[in-house]
C-alpha cells in the first residue's frame, strides 16, 4: 500500500478522534455540579424546577441531590408533561409527592405557574434544569421567568444548569414577540428562533429588564464545558431524550420552530401521529400538487414528499387530536442537511402553500392562537392579504439583525 495513502488515513483518523474527544469532553451544568458533590451550594435545601431531561447519565437530578449529604432536597416543581414527562400536552398536571425521593411535587401547570412563598418556605435555592429546544413558544422558559421572579420575591438564588441549545447558538430567525402578544407560548421580545442556551437567555431577561421585579435577583449559573456555538445536536455524542412526548427526537426539535405555527390553523400539524409535526396535513389538500409546490422552491436543507395520515388518540402523546380518525393528505419533512435547515423560513412556506389550498381562507386560522404564537399580527394579516413567503421572511430580518447585535453581551460560549 503507497506510504501517502497510509499517511493520509491515519491523518483522517487522528482528526476523527480529536472530534470525538471533544464531544465526549461536553458537560452540561448539572454535570458539573454532581461531579463536585454539589459543595457549591452545600449545606442549603434546594427547591429544584426540572422534568425527565434533568438527568446526569441514566440518573435523574432530583435524585442525586436526595442521595447527597452535602444538599438537602426539600421541593420539586413540574412543567407541562410533569417531573417524569409523561402527560399529554395541554393536560393538567396536579401537585403531587414523589415516588423516589418522598419529596412534595408542586405544579407550575395548572393554576399556578408561578412558584407560592409557601411552596418557597423551606427552600433556600432555586434551581433550574431543562433540556431546550430553541423554540420561543416552548412553555418551560415562561415557567423560567415566572421562578426567577419568584426566587427575587424571596430573596433567594436562582441556579441555572446550562444545557446544550440542540439547534446550536448561531441560528436565530423568526418575528420578535411584540409587547401585549406576551403569553405562556411567548413570554419574552425575542425571536421564535433566539441561538441562545437558557442560561444566557435567563441573563438577557434580567439584563434587559424582560420580565418586572427581577433588578435584586442573585441570578447564577453554572456553565457547560466543551459546547460551541456551532453544535448542533447531531454534533454531540448525547443521547436525545424526548423533551416532550410530540418532540421524540432531534430532527423533530430541528423543524417544530416552523411546523407548530399550524397549531394556530385549522390544518393538523401531525398530532395523533408517532411523526408529529413531521407530516402536516388535511381533508382538502392534494398532496401531490402540495409537494411538487414546495420542494419547486428549493427551500434549504428541506424536501417535501406526499403523504396521508390518520390521527388516532395516542397514549401519552395525543388526545383529540385534529381530524382524529378521519384520512387527511398533505405533506411529510424530508430533512436533507441539518445546518442548510431555517425552520421558520420553511413553515412559512407551508402557511402560504397550504392557505392556497384552502376552500375557505377566512376559517383557515385561529386568529388569537396564530398570533400568541408568531407574537404578533403581521403573519396573519399578511398571508391574508396575499404577501409572499419572502416579504414575510424579509419582514423580520431588520429586527433579528438588531437582536443579534443586542445579545452578544450575554453569549457565555
Amino acid at each position: 500500500m503507497n506510504k501517502y495513502f497510509i499517511l493520509l488515513i491515519l491523518s483522517l483518523l487522528l482528526i476523527s478522534c480529536d472530534k470525538f474527544q471533544k464531544e465526549l469532553s461536553i458537560l452540561t451544568g448539572a454535570d458539573s455540579i454532581v461531579n463536585e458533590d454539589f459543595k457549591s451550594i452545600s449545606n442549603l435545601r434546594v427547591g429544584l424546577i426540572t422534568n425527565h431531561t434533568g438527568t446526569v447519565g441514566d440518573e435523574h437530578l432530583s435524585e442525586l441531590i436526595y442521595k447527597s449529604e452535602n444538599v438537602e432536597l426539600t421541593a420539586l416543581f413540574g412543567p407541562e408533561h410533569g417531573i417524569r414527562g409523561d402527560a399529554p400536552a395541554g393536560a393538567r398536571i396536579d401537585d403531587d409527592v414523589d415516588e423516589k425521593t418522598s419529596v412534595p411535587i408542586y405544579s407550575l401547570y395548572g393554576d399556578i405557574r408561578k412558584p407560592t412563598p409557601e411552596m418557597l418556605e423551606n427552600v433556600d435555592i432555586l434551581i433550574y434544569d431543562i433540556q431546550d429546544v430553541g423554540a420561543r413558544f416552548y412553555t418551560r422558559l415562561s415557567i423560567m421567568g415566572y421562578a426567577m421572579q419568584a426566587a427575587a420575591d424571596k430573596g433567594i438564588p436562582f441556579l441555572v444548569l446550562d444545557r446544550p441549545n440542540p439547534l446550536g447558538g448561531e441560528l436565530v430567525e423568526g418575528f420578535i414577540l411584540e409587547r401585549g402578544y406576551e403569553s405562556f407560548v411567548g413570554l419574552y421580545p425575542i425571536p421564535v428562533v433566539y441561538g441562545l442556551t437558557v442560561a444566557e437567555l435567563a441573563t438577557m431577561i434580567k439584563g434587559e429588564g424582560m420580565l418586572e421585579g427581577l433588578d435584586n435577583l442573585d441570578l447564577r449559573v453554572i456553565q457547560m464545558k466543551g459546547w460551541q456555538r456551532t453544535m448542533y445536536w447531531k454534533d454531540m455524542i448525547r443521547k436525545w431524550n424526548p423533551t416532550s412526548p410530540n418532540i421524540p427526537d432531534f430532527e423533530t426539535a430541528l423543524i417544530y420552530p416552523g411546523s407548530c405555527f399550524f397549531e394556530g390553523t385549522i390544518v393538523s400539524e401531525g398530532r395523533g401521529t408517532y411523526e408529529p409535526f413531521k407530516v402536516v396535513g388535511a381533508p382538502w389538500i392534494n398532496p401531490e400538487k402540495l409537494a411538487d409546490e414546495l420542494n419547486s422552491r428549493d427551500i434549504a436543507g428541506i424536501k417535501f414528499e406526499p403523504v396521508s395520515f390518520t390521527p388516532i388518540s395516542i397514549d401519552g402523546m395525543a388526545i383529540n387530536s385534529k381530524f382524529e380518525n378521519d384520512e387527511i393528505h398533505g405533506v411529510r419533512y424530508i430533512i436533507l442537511d441539518v445546518e442548510s435547515v431555517r425552520p421558520v423560513q420553511a413553515g412559512i412556506h407551508l402557511l402560504e402553500a397550504f392557505l392556497e389550498q384552502s376552500p375557505d381562507k377566512s376559517e383557515f386560522f385561529h386568529e388569537e392562537r396564530i398570533k400568541r404564537l408568531a407574537g404578533t399580527s403581521v403573519l396573519h394579516s399578511m398571508l391574508l392579504d396575499g404577501k409572499t413567503s419572502q416579504e414575510i421572511i424579509e419582514s423580520w430580518k431588520k429586527d433579528v439583525k438588531d437582536f443579534i447585535k443586542m445579545r452578544e453581551k450575554y453569549l457565555l460560549y
